[in-house]
């Protein structure tokens, strides 16, 4: 999601905060700080959009477990977003080919 997203991951501030580079060896890989990266949002110090915040905070909520308020982070959220989003979800569930919206539904 913040991959798709394209904002948090081109951010200096936000890697030296919230992300350690790892390396097994094999190939690089790296961890996320989720309620750091969180806490930095609350306290004014990874400063960004209103959509930006939402999206940091939903992908913290997926992938980490950090509390979030659904309604707040979701409201507003443009089409790639909530498409974005909602990938996130379904991958979660263990559903990643799903389509958000059922086959036959009317829904555009």
């Amino acid at each position: 999601m913040l991959i798709g997203h394209r904002a948090w991951l081109d951010r200096e501030d936000f890697l030296a905060l919230a992300v350690e580079c790892l390396d097994d060896g094999v190939r690089p890989m790296a961890a996320l700080d989720w309620a750091v990266a969180v806490a930095a949002l609350d306290t004014d110090r990874l400063p960004c959009s209103g959509s930006d915040a939402q999206m940091l905070r939903l992908a913290a909520g997926i992938a980490g477990g950090v509390p979030v308020d659904l309604g707040d982070a979701l409201s507003g959220l443009d089409r790639r977003n909530a498409a974005l989003v909602a990938a996130a979800v379904l991958q979660a569930t263990g559903h990643p080919g799903l389509s958000a919206w059922p086959t036959g539904a009317g829904v555009r």
